[in-house]
């Protein structure tokens, strides 16, 4: 690799470890409303169950009643940060010719989200349903007391379900055309099952997640055309 191409990574790394310090930082700070965001989860219990989509609660109670697949199942929400990683890099090797379009799909997606955090602070199932088990709290391997007593409430949308949406999206971008490319999506209907049976969230959060990717996409899509202008030619 030439020195050009080295400072390019070192640039490229810097920036995207700023971006999600700052972030994560931004995050923290929303959904503080405790008042608020409980009335939001009864307003959102009480749109699900006029539509018969109130599940949360039944799908919560069978988890918890099958402790052998709750294990797992904490891991996989509590560890969704390693393929989010991984797929990162792996395209960034492997398929660079993607890699701007789908890191401007991720950057667009944390920018877009903060605003919503803001807007429509949300008690997840776990702490707003009478009767559900906080399962990622029973089963967590790494013991954390902000997750029993947490500081901040997002769960609209629900950005595990997000990213691994993402990772299906950047999966299925590079390798477009294979026949793997859609076995990529397995990982986000895993995760809906994984969010909504440990309590974690709602339905509509999921269908959130999928607007906010729809969203997101589009922004890069502009994005990307913006920048194709502006380049000199």
């Amino acid at each position: 690799m030439t020195f050009a191409g080295r400072r390019a990574v070192v640039v490229e790394v810097v920036f995207l470890l700023l971006w999600f310090v700052l972030f994560a930082r931004i995050a923290a700070l929303l959904g503080t409303d405790v008042v608020a965001a409980n009335a939001d989860a009864a307003a959102v219990q009480s749109a699900e169950h006029a539509v018969h989509l109130d599940v949360e609660l039944s799908a919560n109670r069978w988890l918890a009643g099958n402790p052998w697949l709750a294990q797992p199942a904490v891991y996989v929400y509590r560890l969704y940060y390693v393929a989010v990683a991984g797929v990162l890099v792996w395209v960034f090797v492997r398929h660079t010719e993607v890699y701007r379009k789908v890191r401007r799909t991720m950057v667009a997606m944390m920018a877009l989200v903060l605003p919503v955090y803001w807007a429509v602070p949300l008690a997840p199932p776990r702490s707003a349903l009478p009767g559900a088990v906080d399962i990622v709290a029973r089963y967590d391997p790494f013991h954390q007391e902000s997750w029993v007593h947490p500081t901040h409430y997002t769960a609209m949308p629900s950005m595990h379900v997000g990213w691994s949406l993402w990772c299906a999206y950047a999966v299925w971008t590079a390798l477009r055309g294979t026949r793997w490319a859609l076995s990529a999506w397995l990982f986000p209907v895993l995760m809906v099952v994984v969010v909504i049976t440990t309590g974690n969230h709602y339905v509509l959060d999921v269908v959130g997640s999928v607007a906010l990717l729809a969203a997101s996409t589009a922004a890069a899509w502009a994005w990307g055309r913006l920048t194709a202008r502006s380049s000199p030619v």
